[in-house]
């Protein structure tokens, strides 16, 4: 295959997963309302287009046409960056993600040879390490933002979200040991290929629990978002921005919802392997590639349902109750799970 078509198919590649998860982060914003409004016993978005579904494209062109305001002792090159970098990092841990095996084609006879198609941008064997340095990376986004707006009360969630990031992916990487132990690999692929018997959410229990709580506490959703916490900062972190701005920080929220679903669905929840024993039951799935891919996104919508079904379930939590669920609680549960999937291996149970 030669360099131009491997450039041209990533791009290609590239240019729809992006598509996709901004249409899905806007859709999400819908869904967030809708779901909200329908637990509180009230209507939610519903005039704009046929039962409301033109509203995301309407808060879209209200956000590009608000005034775009800049504090006048604010740091205007680390402002303006802030809100970005806190998204491309979101969007560039989805690129190593596979949704589904892939599939060969000619591409409508253009080839003189089948080529074999992957379902996901980047073929990493240190894909789950790229993921965790990646990501990580995201309260940088936080972090400025709250220093760069000059405000005392966007500093302070700016330390809030530094200091939660610290503490929640100490738990967050330990919970990841023992699928990793299991497999031997740190390839999402092989992760995901390793769960055709049991999913790892069996055997590594204690560790899907760890990483789904902490997973909620990087993502700044409540019951976690003491970075925004209205009640006491004001907005915190983006309290002094507006316009474009504002809406990014929003977008980075719900691609990282995007991008946990995936990883809770790729590490525990047996990616593309529809029941939690027995695979696919003898069917074929490299002639019928489609239905990974449609079992891997139904999961990863149960999740993001999730996400915001516990949003407006539980109330926040205070920031000291936070720092005290991270660290007396969940991490030496994560340091539990390496040492019972441990004596799983030795015994040769998994």
């Amino acid at each position: 295959m030669s360099t131009s078509l491997i450039i041209g198919i990533a791009i290609v590649q590239i240019s729809l997963v992006l598509f996709v998860v901004l249409t899905a982060v806007a859709y999400l914003t819908f869904a967030e309302r809708r779901i909200s409004a329908f637990i509180q016993d009230r209507y939610g978005p519903n005039r704009v287009g046929p039962f409301g579904l033109l509203q995301p494209l309407a808060d879209g062109i209200k956000f590009i046409f608000k005034e775009d305001i800049i504090p006048n002792k604010a740091n205007k090159a680390m402002y303006i960056l802030a809100p970005a970098f806190a998204l491309v990092t979101a969007l560039s841990a989805l690129a190593v993600v596979p949704i589904g095996r892939g599939f060969n084609t000619d591409l409508f006879g253009l080839l003189n040879e089948s080529i074999f198609i992957k379902l996901q941008i980047a073929d990493l064997n240190i894909g789950i390490l790229y993921i965790m340095a990646i990501s990580s990376l995201s309260v940088y986004g936080i972090v400025l933002g709250g220093w760069s707006s000059n405000s005392k009360y966007s500093l302070l969630g700016g330390l809030r979200g530094a200091a939660q990031m610290i503490s929640y992916e100490l738990s967050l990487g330990l919970s990841l040991i023992g699928v990793i132990a299991i497999t031997g690999s740190l390839r999402l692929g092989d992760i995901i290929e390793a769960q055709e018997r049991v999913w790892f959410m069996i055997p590594s229990f204690i560790g899907f629990v760890v990483f789904v709580i902490s997973s909620f506490a990087e993502t700044n959703r409540l019951p976690f978002d003491t970075p925004e916490a209205e009640p006491e900062i004001v907005a915190g972190y983006h309290t002094e921005y507006s316009s474009m701005k504002f809406a990014m920080f929003f977008m980075a929220e719900y691609t990282h919802m995007i991008l946990a679903s995936c990883l809770i669905t790729s590490l525990f929840l047996g990616g593309w392997y529809p029941l939690p024993i027995g695979g696919w039951f003898g069917i074929d799935i490299d002639t019928h590639w489609y239905l990974p891919p449609m079992v891997f996104i139904s999961k990863v919508v149960f999740l993001l349902f999730f996400f915001i079904w516990v949003r407006w379930t539980l109330p926040r939590f205070r920031f000291d109750q936070v720092m005290h669920l991270g660290w007396k609680k969940l991490f030496p549960l994560a340091i539990l799970n390496i040492l019972v999937v441990s004596v799983l291996i030795i015994l040769g149970i998994v």
